[in-house]
């Protein structure tokens, strides 16, 4: 009897894709495999099987397939490690801004506690800081916002009522009030009417931005044309208003003005067109550095001017202050709800040009008061005002916010 031998069963194997294979950069060229065999009892009987070429060609694609896959893997994750954290400490520096509140607020506490630690930073210093802060807002500025945001004259020019009318005329009546009802001296009237006369202030886009980003544009239109045409309008209105009871020159605000306004933010707006890649490297670093600029130009003129803030006429003072600025910011809300009330985004209107009447820039009034008036009494308002503008617009930033959630 002739035997037979069994047909030869070809197995085919495929290998599954190993969960916790490590990852190797370079991988060693294998050898080819031998001819794997292997006994498989079938029918009460040990026979040979061979695995096929098949099943080894799958093997191998699923191997190589795996190690190409691991290897585009590893070279695609390995270099984003430092990029990540390149991009982190970057928006950590452009997020500096928000602790801005809670810096000014820091800044006044501790001019109060101990003024030492800002009478370094004195008068000479506070025409560069504001420059500084000038040129910041250039650098941060283009054309097509201006472009954007011109869209919109009629809104543009209400921001510019409130700033130059509504907000000199506030100024004015407080500083008769000042001196008629309360008795306080002529030089202290009349640096609450010189905060009153000088352009919005830069902080003013920044607590918009903070409250409604869409009308950051809008904001930063308004408050640079008051500042330009401020070259002007704000010695004219200082000599309107104070003339008679301060001499005022004109020639020379115009020209401080010029340099301190203008030019820094001429000069960010031609480096950022000209000149983006170093616009680039210096913007994440402009935030923080503006916060500390901004801190010690809050607490100087608090800590240089302690005596007269604290003196028995200091707290009649705050209280006008604080009801001018008040009184700004309800009349720049209202009076912008009257002339919009169409308007479907009449809301975010209303907070923005309530910012622009109500914040100015009372560094600039100081600097204006400490070059160009003897007394320093007209020092004092300015310096309250920092303060006071600044802690009043962003508690609204923190209740507009809540409010809006």
């Amino acid at each position: 009897m002739a035997l037979h031998a069994p047909p030869t069963t070809h197995l085919h194997f495929q290998i599954p894709r190993p969960p916790n294979l490590p990852r190797f950069r370079h991988r060693l060229p294998s050898p080819p495999p031998p001819n794997l065999t292997f006994r498989v009892p079938h029918s009460h009987s040990l026979r040979s099987h061979s695995i096929s070429p098949i099943c080894r060609c799958a093997s191998l694609n699923s191997l190589d397939s795996f190690d190409s896959e691991s290897d585009q893997n590893y070279a695609s994750e390995s270099p984003q490690i430092p990029q990540r954290n390149k991009v982190s400490f970057v928006e950590l520096l452009k997020k500096s801004s928000s602790f801005l509140p809670h810096v000014t607020i820091a800044s006044t506490l501790l001019a109060l506690v101990f003024p030492p630690s800002f009478t370094w930073f004195t008068n000479r210093y506070y025409a560069p800081a504001l420059g500084f802060l000038m040129f910041a807002v250039g650098v941060n500025s283009s054309e097509k916002d201006f472009l954007e945001a011109f869209k919109r004259p009629a809104a543009i020019f209400t921001g510019y009522i409130g700033q130059f009318v509504v907000k000199p005329l506030l100024g004015y009546i407080f500083g008769i009030i000042s001196v008629a009802i309360f008795g306080l001296p002529t030089p202290v009237g009349a640096g609450i009417m010189l905060v009153s006369c000088v352009s919005g202030a830069q902080l003013s886009n920044y607590a918009t931005f903070l409250t409604d980003p869409q009308m950051a544009p809008l904001s930063i239109v308004m408050t640079s044309l008051s500042t330009a045409t401020a070259v002007f309008v704000t010695p004219f209105l200082s000599l309107l208003l104070i003339g008679k009871r301060l001499p005022v020159d004109v020639k020379g605000m115009v020209s401080s003005i010029l340099q301190i306004v203008v030019t820094p933010i001429v000069a960010g707006l031609l480096l950022n067109r000209f000149l983006p890649q170093i616009c680039n490297a210096i913007r994440p670093f402009l935030p923080p550095l503006s916060v500390l600029v901004t801190a010690c130009c809050v607490g100087a003129p608090l800590a240089i001017n302690i005596e007269s803030v604290l003196s028995p006429f200091g707290l009649t003072i705050l209280l006008l202050i604080i009801t001018f600025h008040l009184t700004a910011f309800i009349a720049g809300y209202f009076l912008t709800g009257m002339a919009f009330h169409g308007a479907p985004d009449v809301k975010p209107l209303q907070r923005t040009l309530s910012y622009e009447t109500g914040m100015q820039s009372s560094l600039l009034a100081l600097a204006l008061a400490n070059r160009f008036f003897q007394d320093p009494l007209v020092g004092v308002p300015p310096a309250i005002s920092t303060v006071v503008m600044s802690l009043m617009g962003f508690s609204l930033v923190m209740v507009w916010t809540i409010r809006k959630e």
